[in-house]
């Protein structure tokens, strides 16, 4: 299942206590300082490709500092603890609304910070008290709910209606191989393909009332919003073309209305399944729109290679 949104509590280590010891026949203090307790960050990196680990345990602790030791030894430090999570991942503090996102491979971001370790006896001694019988308790280390939000970074947006043919298109561009079908929500998530080094993704259908929650596409609407172009696919068999459009244009601008400010062309899918004339009377009702048109079909080699040429030059 993919999943792309998680909320997590997090604490960095606590800090080891300082140690009460003395050295022989009690000739002064010697108690060493306690460790710090390990920070926990947060990492991209492109290994991981969605948030399920952090669904299944949502809790994550830095390690704890080691007590400090005799002859003046300080305790370990504790390791770091690092989350590993998808590039384009945003982190969000759940209250105080701060948010980051780590956008490139091995870029990382503080979650918390361990707690300072305590200081041992030794560092109480003084001229009047050669042997201090206390020493400091290691601190709490620092604890945050976060709220982590992936949104897929692709330079290309598959949109439409169920069964606009976004799933068969990606795979006829790229060797991502989704199932396809004629019935709706086939896709039940994002899929991603990549033509010549730029990553596509097909997002599930949407339908109206996508955007106050209806069907699957409010889940997957923010995927559209880091694409470079919108390649909007309305199918050349139905019955009310523009209401297709409107329908998806719709969703979007309910969602965000800067998405509809990102270039985008639209694709009349599916023309094998129909005549010429068909294609042009479709086609001529989208072009009243304003808006780049091409007609294409998985099976047309002329028409993908206009797809595959626009794809390049982007």
């Amino acid at each position: 299942m993919f999943i792309d949104e998680a909320e997590i509590k997090v604490k960095g280590g606590h800090g080891g206590s300082g140690r009460v010891a003395f050295f022989r026949n009690r000739r002064g203090a010697s108690g060493g300082n306690g460790g710090n307790g390990g920070d926990v960050w947060v990492m991209a990196t492109s290994n991981v490709t969605h948030l399920k680990a952090f669904v299944e345990v949502n809790k994550f602790i830095g390690e704890n500092g080691e007590q400090g030791g005799q002859n003046k030894r300080s305790g370990l430090n504790g390791k770091e603890l690092i989350l590993k999570v998808p590039i384009g991942t945003t982190i969000i503090d759940v209250s105080t609304k701060e948010e980051a996102t780590i956008s490139e491979d091995g870029s990382r971001v503080l979650l918390c910070r361990g707690g300072a370790g305590g200081q041992g006896n030794v560092a109480f001694k003084s001229s009047t008290n050669r042997t201090p019988k206390y020493a400091e308790p290691g601190e709490e280390g620092e604890e945050r709910k976060i709220k982590l939000i992936l949104k897929l970074i692709a330079n290309f947006g598959l949109i439409g209606l169920p069964n606009a043919g976004k799933s068969s298109l990606l795979n006829k561009l790229t060797a991502a191989n989704v199932r396809t079908a004629n019935y709706p929500f086939t896709t039940l998530e994002p899929n991603l393909g990549v033509y010549e080094g730029k990553i596509i993704a097909d997002v599930p259908g949407l339908i109206e009332g996508a955007s106050i929650g209806r069907g699957l596409g409010i889940k997957f609407l923010k995927h559209i919003e880091k694409v470079d172009l919108i390649l909007h696919c309305i199918s050349v068999e139905s019955k009310d073309i523009l209401g297709d459009y409107n329908t998806v244009i719709n969703e979007l601008k309910s969602y965000n209305e800067k998405l509809l400010q990102k270039k985008s062309i639209i694709l009349l899918t599916k023309i094998d399944l129909v005549g010429e004339k068909e294609i042009k009377k479709k086609g001529d009702e989208l072009r009243t729109l304003k808006t780049r048109i091409l007609e294409i079909s998985i099976y047309n080699e002329n028409s993908l290679k206009q797809l595959k040429s626009i794809i390049s030059k982007v």
